[in-house]
């Protein structure tokens, strides 16, 4: 089953790192509690909502830093999955 997100919603699966050094930045206990890191699997068209324009700034296969607790759990085929806002991405991480 292939998801197809609406609005300015974005499918993402956690990404399991266990290590306190994330790339070039380190990220302290606190930060590493209250966020995680996943990759984009499959991103909605954006569009008018509440009289704004949303455009999408994230892509599939962009992997990203979110709240912890933002979005929905899912299990699509197996594999557990996280449906959140655009609005809910904290980072790009490159």
């Amino acid at each position: 089953m292939k998801l197809k997100p609406l609005f300015d919603k974005v499918v993402v699966k956690i990404i399991e790192e266990k290590e306190e050094k994330r790339g070039s930045f380190f990220l302290p206990s606190t930060a590493q509690e209250k966020s995680e890191i996943a990759e984009v699997i499959a991103v909605g068209p954006g569009g008018n909502l509440d009289g704004k324009e949303v455009v999408m700034q994230v892509k599939p296969g962009d992997k990203i830093l979110f709240a912890k607790y933002s979005g929905s759990e899912f299990k699509v085929e197996g594999k557990e999955v996280v449906i959140i806002r655009q609005s809910d991405i904290l980072a790009i991480v490159e």
